[in-house]
């Protein structure tokens, strides 16, 4: 049953959603148990008679867990948008929830996805959680480290504060790993500091801070107001970003709703790398920026983008070892605990077989 903190932000009227998923969850087990154990049809009749009553056809509602509007995240609308979900007989939800909740929403069913990659890997390492990464959006870490217009190198960053979206998030460990290629100790020459959600931009502007790490769109108007790029993480460590992550009960039982799912999403990652004014568009809807700034962001960014929603072995190391520094792990945890990137593997020879574009 849908939890009471995700009322919100379902679009259709609270009972109906309600009474929709609950109906889609049975309709789902009985076709496993009629499947299995010869169910009488009549049952599975009923429930898919009363799923079309209730207004949700065919599809499945699946609720996902978004952490923010980001550029790397924008594939999903276009899937909505160019209905590759439908065409999966998805119904997508997009909930707009930081990652912790997420994560506890992906172990009781509330959320079948999240965007909250990197969290669901802590979760992982820290406890055993049954979840796993199976796709990844871009192959380039997506921040940027932006500094006051006096500071005009690393060096300079000696004794100096910066911003980030939290002391123990994974930008500000591979913004350690960026500094130590530039001979700072992170942890005895700068200061790192949390000004609070949404707030390192605003810091860096006011002058509260020395330099901040910014995502695509806050690059921008940091840039704009004079300050000074300092480096891209992006071409300073060799990690993932824009991380899906699920559950393995999903992975297992639902192994058909995963294949569609990421289906409809290489579908939207395929569109965006080649269709540029609509995907501008909807960059500039989704991030709420105006569209001559989309589209500087979509310039700069869209060969960011992985062909086929994976990445490699060495990325994935890569990864693992930040989670394992931010975990206190005495060494990283094996690929395959966290990652599958099967389903996805599986999903793109799909397409291409099938001659599928954009």
């Amino acid at each position: 049953m849908t939890s009471k903190r995700l009322q919100g932000f379902q679009s259709r009227p609270h009972r109906l959603a309600l009474l929709t998923v609950t109906l889609g969850r049975m309709a789902r087990q009985v076709r496993r148990l009629g499947l299995a154990l010869g169910a009488p049809a009549i049952l599975l009749s009923t429930v898919q008679g009363l799923i079309a009553w209730s207004g949700a056809g065919a599809a499945d509602i699946i609720h996902m867990g978004l952490p923010t509007k980001s550029f790397q995240h924008v594939i999903y609308p276009i899937a909505q948008e160019r209905r590759y979900m439908e065409q999966e007989g998805i119904d997508l939800r997009i909930v707009l929830i930081s990652p912790a909740p997420s994560i506890q929403a992906l172990m009781t069913k509330d959320l079948l996805f999240t965007l909250s990659g990197t969290s669901a890997l802590i979760a992982r390492s820290r406890s055993g959680a049954p979840l796993k990464v199976v796709l990844a959006a871009n192959k380039q870490v997506l921040q940027w480290v932006l500094v006051r217009p006096e500071i005009a190198s690393p060096a300079q960053l000696k004794g100096k504060k910066i911003a980030t979206p939290g002391i123990a998030s994974s930008s500000t460990f591979m913004t350690k790993q960026a500094l130590s290629r530039h001979r700072l100790e992170a942890d005895r020459d700068v200061v790192f500091m949390d000004p609070g959600a949404g707030q390192h931009l605003k810091a860096l502007l006011a002058g509260a801070v020395d330099a901040a790490i910014i995502g695509a769109e806050q690059r921008y108007v940091a840039l704009n107001a004079g300050m000074r790029q300092l480096f891209f993480l992006g071409d300073e460590v060799n990690n993932s970003w824009g991380t899906l992550a699920t559950s393995e009960r999903i992975m297992q039982e639902e192994s058909k709703l995963l294949s569609g799912f990421l289906k409809a999403t290489l579908k939207a990652l395929r569109f965006i790398r080649q269709h540029r004014s609509p995907s501008v568009q909807a960059i500039a809807k989704f991030s709420q920026i105006d569209q001559p700034l989309a589209g500087r962001v979509y310039d700069d960014l869209f060969n960011t983008f992985t062909i086929d929603g994976t990445v490699t072995e060495e990325i994935q190391r890569n990864d693992l070892a930040v989670i394992s520094q931010l975990t206190g792990a005495t060494e990283p945890m094996a690929i395959s605990r966290g990652y599958d990137f099967s389903f996805a593997r599986a999903a793109d020879r799909d397409l291409t077989k099938s001659g599928w574009r954009p």
